[in-house]
């Protein structure tokens, strides 16, 4: 990823995740805090931003749906991804402690992860918009009884007080983020470690699905991701996201796209990238 793309976007508000993501991506860049997605990618479309961070799956808490839906409609590409291992932590006001903290405010998902630790604890979970915006209630409300879930960012943004790190309930909690811009990657067929991007409308015949991917299992092209949409046309018109290991250009690709065609009414190529060095762990 070139080190020009030093904007970008996100949703939420300073300190959230997916800032964290982007400044883990684009060291010292400068970011934009959006109140929603669609203006997030708005300002990639409207030259405003270089690049914008999508959240896109949890390992624990399964897809973004927000995102999931957006993405296909957003006129961006994808150019690449980031895996972030999440460390929830706990921040109150300075001079906080386990024992004066009575209200825990935070994301869904994120009161969802830390929920037996919220639990034999005894504290209140309180579900807000977005983790960043509840360590801010909290910086605002300077009250010893309060405390938020969020990032070691957010702490430092807001100067909140970390009370306990890694306050998720399991480890191996890892959100991916796709990297998107208004521009495709050229990307030389050649090389190794290429992950594609697509989204496709099947036609309304009987196992038009299975039949749309027999080509990548008789061509061993590795599906590593499939989700499903109602389409906007309505209930009877599927359409489905996939990722694939490999390059559009090469023969085996090719030859499963080639066979997709037969079975659906539009195939749309959302991006051509490089793996991330994560999926090698």
């Amino acid at each position: 990823m070139s080190e020009k793309n030093n904007i970008f976007s996100f949703q939420g508000v300073n300190g959230a995740y997916s800032e964290l993501a982007g400044k883990k991506v684009y060291p010292g860049a400068k970011s934009i805090a959006c109140k929603t997605f669609e203006e997030m990618f708005e300002c990639v479309r409207e030259g405003k931003a270089n690049t914008t961070i999508v959240p896109i799956e949890n390992s624990r808490a399964g897809r973004v749906a927000d995102t999931q839906r957006l993405i296909p409609n957003s006129k961006l590409k994808i150019i690449g991804e980031y895996f972030l291992e999440i460390n929830h932590c706990l921040l109150a006001p300075k001079g906080s402690s386990m024992e004066t903290i009575k209200r825990v405010y935070s994301h869904e998902q994120a009161i969802t992860q830390c929920r037996n630790n919220l639990i034999s604890k005894d504290k209140e979970m309180i579900v807000v918009a977005d983790t960043a915006g509840a360590a801010k209630l909290v910086a605002e409300k300077k009250n010893k009884e309060d405390a938020a879930i969020a990032s070691n960012l957010a702490a430092e943004i807001y100067d909140l007080e970390i009370i306990q790190s890694n306050f998720q309930d399991f480890t191996n909690n890892v959100t991916r983020f796709l990297i998107m811009s208004n521009t495709m990657l050229d990307i030389d067929q050649s090389e190794e470690d290429i992950m594609t991007t697509l989204v496709f409308t099947v036609r309304s015949i009987p196992a038009a699905l299975y039949k749309s991917l027999g080509g990548f299992a008789s061509n061993s092209v590795n599906i590593t991701k499939l989700e499903s949409y109602v389409h906007p046309q309505g209930f009877d018109v599927a359409q489905f996201y996939i990722d694939f290991e490999g390059h559009p250009k090469t023969n085996s690709v090719k030859l499963a796209i080639e066979e997709m065609k037969f079975f659906c009414k539009e195939i749309n190529i959302l991006g051509v990238y490089k793996t991330s060095n994560f999926r090698k762990k």
